[in-house]
């Protein structure tokens, strides 16, 4: 990679580390070049990046010896962990403090931890209007996230903690997207009553990160939170419906309704849509539209991003 500094992207062959990796490489006037962690550095996507310029390391982040060989002689890292693969906030927490330890010992000088808030801060376990997970966790895939940031502090690390929003794409790949009732008409369900909630494209999570690394340490020590766009349930139906030609309703069921569907984490999803509505202010503030369009000139609003995406949504 000749005199670029070395960027080390866990999660490279993924949604949020693929989208940096990308937006890396494709940018031929970058001062960056990009070192890809990933499992299985024979999968496509793995040479896909390879051929695009990428350095291939393979690595697993819960082995603290293949995480220190990806960062050796790197300039900075992206660092991502991926709840939905285990369900576990505690594995998430090793996973975060070997990712920690390992950066200060490489001395990086620029380091995005993919983070989120730690719902506690402003429902604690004591409070039973929302239920308590996994022991001592309202919404673990937040909680363990958020709690893992003073780890990154205390290390000394110059650090940006980066808060992503709910991903459209979750419409394609995870069954959020609008389902057909018993008489024809496509319902999105979503228990955020009439509340905003901050959306944005996987992909653009990626090119808001690469602004940061390209603004540089200076970032350190901020809370940047990116959207593309904030929209209520009967809005993003709307959006929905002139997307796919048909109609779509916005079916809002209450939080303790959604947290009894029985698909597997529909507990933890209606903890987190509860916290999305009973919080919209704090959270639409933190998450910024017109700053992560600063840092992403093609950022996409909803419209746009159906435009490109909405045949891929199962209906």
């Amino acid at each position: 990679m000749g005199s670029k500094k070395i960027i080390t992207v866990f999660g490279a062959t993924g949604a949020q580390g693929g989208g940096l990796a990308r937006a890396i490489l494709q940018d031929q006037s970058s001062s960056f070049g990009v070192r890809a962690v990933t499992r299985d550095i024979n999968s496509d996507k793995a040479k896909e990046l390879a051929q695009l310029g990428a350095e291939l390391v393979a690595a697993d982040i819960d082995d603290r010896q293949s995480v220190e060989n990806a960062l050796k002689g790197a300039y900075g890292a992206f660092f991502v962990t991926f709840f939905w693969a285990h369900y576990s906030a505690e594995k998430e927490k090793a996973e975060a403090a070997i990712f920690a330890d390992t950066a200060r010992q490489a001395d990086l000088k620029h380091v995005i931890w993919s983070t989120l808030e730690d719902t506690r801060e402003y429902i604690p376990l004591t409070d039973d209007r929302m239920p308590t997970l996994q022991g001592q966790y309202k919404v673990p895939h937040f909680d363990g996230k958020g709690e893992s940031d003073k780890l990154f502090m205390a290390a000394g690390i110059p650090t940006t903690f980066l808060l992503a929003s709910f991903y459209w794409d979750n419409f394609i790949y995870f069954g959020a997207g609008p389902k057909r009732g018993q008489d024809g008409v496509l319902a999105l369900t979503m228990p955020i009553g009439h509340s905003k909630m901050a959306g944005i494209a996987a992909e653009d999570i990626g090119k808001c990160a690469y602004g940061i690394f390209k603004k540089g340490p200076e970032m350190a020590g901020r809370r940047i939170g990116i959207a593309g766009e904030q929209l209520t349930g009967n809005e993003m139906a709307d959006a929905l419906a002139g997307a796919l030609g048909e109609r779509v309703v916005y079916n809002n069921i209450p939080a303790s309704v959604y947290r009894g569907l029985g698909f597997p984490g529909a507990d933890e999803l209606g903890n987190m849509f509860q916290f999305y509505d009973e919080f919209a202010n704090e959270l639409n503030t933190t998450r910024d539209v017109s700053y992560s369009k600063q840092l992403n000139p093609d950022l996409l609003n909803f419209k746009q991003w159906l435009n490109k995406y909405a045949r891929r949504i199962p209906v």
